[in-house]
C-alpha cells in the first residue's frame, strides 16, 4: 500500500522569514515567523520501494488526490504553533534540557554528580547556565549497559527528587526511566515529564499506570535494549520507520496527545542513521508535536571527528544543535549548558538580523 511523508524544507530566518510570510510568499513554521519554509519534499513508500521529489507548497493543488489530501493534513500540522503543555516550558522557542545522571556508569559523566551535594550544585549550575528544564536519571542507558533494580534506581534518585520542587519551583522536572515504579514516585515528587527511552515499551504496565495522572511524555526511539542495541541495527529507511513508530504509538498507545517526539540518536544506530535522522528532522514536524533531540557527546561526534575527538565533545554538539535549532527543533538534550546557551544565542542573533 502506497503511503506519503511531508518534508518542510527551504528554509529562511528572521527578517527575511517574517516578510516573506507577510507577503504570502512562504510559511511559517510551527508557529514561528522567524523560520519560514516555501518548499516540500514529498516522500512516496510502495512496498519497499521509496522515492521523493520537491514541490512548491503552492502547487499542492496539482497533485493527484490521495496525494494532496495527505499533503494538506501534514502541512496544516507543520505550520500550527505547539502546545504549552508541560508546566513552565515555551515550545515557540529554543530549550535546553540538562542532562543530570545519577548513576556511577553513564557513558560521559557516571559517578560524576550522584553525590547529593554535588548533584544539587551541579543543578543549580545547569539552570543559572539557562537550562529550561533538568532531566534526572538513576539508570545508565547507554550501549551494552544492563538493567537494574527498580529498588536501587529509586535509590539512586528519591533524595535529590524530594528536594527538587522546593529548591526549584519554576523549572520543570523531567525524569529519565524505563520503570513503571520509579515514574509513579516521581510523579508524586512533582514530575513534569517523563522521558522513557525505551517508547514506553520496558514495561508494558506503564502507561496503564500512570494514566490518570495525564503528565507530559517523550516518545523516543530505541531499536532493542541498552544492552543490544548497538550490536547490528538495521531499518528498511531510517527516517520513514521512525516516523511510522511515532505516528502508531501516537494513534494506539499516548492518546492524550501530552507528547514530545525523540528520535533517539544513538539508541539503535549507525553512523549513516544518525545523520539521514539529523539532516531529514524536519519531517517529523509534520506529525504535530514539539521535538527534542539529544546529540549532546554522542558517539557519531568521534565517528565523524576521528583524531579531532575530544572528551566532551563539545563542537560536535554545538554544531548539530545550531544544525537542528535550523531546522525548527525545540528542545535539545545536553551536558554543557552554558556553552550550548551560549551557541545558542548568537546564532540566533546572527540569524534574526538578516
Amino acid at each position: 500500500m502506497a503511503k506519503y511523508y511531508t518534508r518542510a524544507c527551504n528554509f529562511y530566518y528572521g527578517k527575511l522569514a517574517y516578510q516573506l510570510i507577510k507577503k504570502k510568499k512562504a510559511l511559517p513554521l510551527c508557529g514561528n515567523k522567524h523560520i519560514a519554509f516555501d518548499k516540500l519534499e514529498i516522500f512516496l513508500r510502495n512496498k519497499k520501494r521509496i522515492s521523493s521529489r520537491f514541490i512548491h507548497y503552492k502547487n499542492i493543488s496539482k497533485l493527484k488526490i490521495k496525494e494532496k489530501t495527505k499533503v494538506k493534513e501534514d502541512l496544516k500540522r507543520i505550520i500550527s504553533k505547539r502546545k504549552n503543555f508541560v508546566f513552565n516550558l515555551d515550545f515557540s522557542c529554543p530549550n535546553i534540557m540538562g542532562i543530570l545522571n545519577m548513576t556511577p556508569d553513564s557513558f560521559s559523566d557516571g559517578g560524576k554528580y550522584n553525590i547529593g551535594t554535588k548533584s544539587s550544585k551541579h543543578i543549580s549550575k545547569m539552570i543559572r547556565d539557562g537550562a529550561s528544564i533538568i532531566d534526572i536519571g538513576g539508570e545508565s542507558t547507554r550501549p551494552g549497559s544492563k538493567t537494574i533494580n527498580h529498588k536501587i534506581e529509586w535509590a539512586r534518585l528519591k533524595n535529590i527528587l524530594k528536594k527538587f520542587k522546593k529548591n526549584y519551583k519554576k523549572i520543570p522536572l523531567s525524569i529519565d526511566t524505563r520503570k513503571s515504579e520509579i515514574m509513579l514516585k516521581s510523579i508524586k515528587c512533582g514530575a513534569d515529564l517523563i522521558n522513557d527511552v525505551s517508547g514506553f515499551n520496558f514495561d508494558k504496565e506503564a502507561l496503564d499506570k500512570i494514566k490518570k495522572y495525564k503528565i507530559a511524555k517523550v516518545l523516543h526511539h530505541m531499536q532493542g535494549t541498552p544492552n543490544t542495541m548497538q550490536l547490528n541495527p538495521k531499518y528498511e529507511n531510517v527516517l520513514l520507520d521512525i516516523y511510522d513508530f511515532f505516528e502508531k504509538n501516537i494513534k494506539n498507545k499516548l492518546k492524550d496527545k501530552r507528547i514530545i517526539l525523540d528520535p533517539g540518536i544513538g539508541f539503535g544506530k549507525t553512523l549513516k542513521h544518525n545523520l539521514t535522522l539529523i539532516s531529514n528532522i524536519s519531517l517529523f514536524h509534520s506529525l504535530g508535536f514539539p521535538i527534542l533531540v539529544g546529540t549532546s557527546r554522542k558517539r557519531f561526534i568521534n565517528q565523524i571527528a576521528g583524531l579531532y575527538d575530544s572528551q566532551e565533545r563539545i563542537g560536535g554538539t554545538l554544531s548539530s544543535v545550531l544544525f537542528l535549532l535550523s531546522q525548527g527543533v525545540q528542545i535539545f538534550r545536553v551536558h554543557n549548558v552554558k556553552e550550548v546557551k551560549q551557541g545558542i544565542l548568537v546564532f540566533e542573533k546572527i540569524l534574526k538580523c538578516k
